[in-house]
């Protein structure tokens, strides 16, 4: 018999598309990180709509999908030390500097606060949260995303009322 992974995916071939599903993004290069995310997240739904949670291990990996989701991504939770000890921080200025995205909610979230001390990073960069990974128990994660996703929704509407007129 086969073992059972109980933080997989379940199979549905019916994958919501975008304008069913809000599609949020973890960056962390701890495997753990992106497991305990997933699972934390999986019956989370805002609007009656499902999440769809992609993900990266770097910041690299993390700047394709960015640019493959574009306006569609909503959110994306950010680890500030990866492959470097400021590779999200560089991740956060290529999205809203060099990419010009300024729709999708951004949350950095840590484990190593001294690397980035939060008044410094929520001052210097465009940032909606910062979070110590110790300090989101599930009830403070859900409350984050129900804030992310109705902030993103907002400036989504107000986006298309704008060009409407």
């Amino acid at each position: 018999m086969a073992p059972v992974d109980w933080l997989a995916e379940e199979n549905d071939d019916s994958t919501p598309d975008s304008t069913e599903s809000w599609q949020i993004l973890v960056v962390d290069d701890e495997p753990e990180v992106h497991a305990v995310t997933r699972l934390a997240l999986r019956r989370f739904r805002f609007e009656d709509k499902p999440l769809i949670v992609h993900t990266a291990a770097t910041a690299q990996e993390a700047l394709a999908i960015v640019r493959q989701l574009g306006d569609d991504l909503a959110m994306a939770l950010i680890d500030v030390v990866m492959e470097s000890e400021h590779a999200g921080l560089d991740l956060v200025k290529a999205i809203r500097e060099e990419i010009g995205n300024h729709l999708t909610r951004l949350v950095l979230r840590t484990g190593q606060p001294g690397y980035a001390p939060e008044s410094e990073v929520v001052r210097d960069y465009d940032i909606n949260d910062y979070k110590e990974k110790t300090e989101l128990t599930a009830q403070k994660f859900q409350t984050l995303m129900y804030g992310g996703l109705r902030n993103y929704r907002d400036l989504k509407q107000m986006r298309a009322a704008a060009t409407a007129h």
